[in-house]
């Protein structure tokens, strides 16, 4: 199915500082492919030459340490991932890219990146200002996982989800991706039962609730105020 330009530019940031002409210039040379839930796209290890736009759907970037699976991103419609690879040849997949919905990809191989790249050198800084603010999200994370009880990670995850999802909302937020105890605790790096623990406390103190694996949030205000007095 060949791509269509102004769906590309509307639904993937990235691309909307570009030219047009340029995009129609790069149209021929993306690739498009389906996903469903739970499919992987490429495993920790693997040779990497492609960079990967995401269309609609989620996908989860994570890796594991020893038996514990430490989920590093969960990455929605617009962001891109697998950028390494399009900085130096050769380089392995760091991490294990999976869809969590059906999701719908485009990719570009390193070769032809670098060929957009000799158009509009521009593009170039587009993707070192994206590969920073990854870079900025990997470190806060690193704090999280340091300094913060599990509580707290889940707390903190929470009120980024939902800055995320539904920004300047501060009443009633539902968090739209559905997601279980044992994901929750992999975004977290926690044990499934003590994320199920310190959810239920969050829900006894009316701070979340949970319906159908979709988590709301009263007042985003307030969680993120208890969340400032347990730091």
């Amino acid at each position: 199915m060949p791509v269509d330009g102004g769906k590309l530019r509307s639904s993937i940031p990235f691309f909307r500082e570009i030219e047009p002409s340029l995009i129609d210039r790069l149209i021929p040379y993306m690739h498009q492919k389906s996903y469903r839930k739970g499919e992987l796209i490429f495993l920790e290890g693997d040779e990497g030459n492609e960079i990967f736009f995401i269309g609609s759907g989620s996908v989860s970037i994570y890796t594991f340490d020893k038996s514990k699976k430490i989920a590093l991103a969960s990455l929605r419609e617009g962001e891109a991932f697998g950028e390494m690879a399009i900085m130096k040849p050769g380089l392995a997949r760091s991490a294990t890219a999976e869809c969590l919905t059906p999701t719908k990809l485009y990719s570009l191989r390193r070769r032809d990146f670098l060929l957009l790249m000799e158009y509009d050198r521009n593009i170039a800084f587009h993707l070192l200002d994206y590969t920073m603010e990854r870079l900025r999200r990997a470190n806060r994370q690193i704090y999280d996982l340091t300094f913060l009880n599990v509580r707290s990670r889940i707390m903190n995850r929470l009120l980024s989800m939902a800055a995320d999802y539904a920004p300047g909302q501060q009443t009633d937020v539902v968090l739209p991706v559905k997601m279980t105890h044992q994901q929750l605790a992999d975004r977290v790096g926690a044990a499934r039962e003590t994320a199920s623990k310190a959810l239920q406390e969050l829900q006894d103190e009316n701070l979340i609730s949970i319906q159908d694996k979709r988590i709301a949030i009263p007042d985003v205000r307030l969680l993120k105020a208890r969340l400032d007095e347990e730091d």
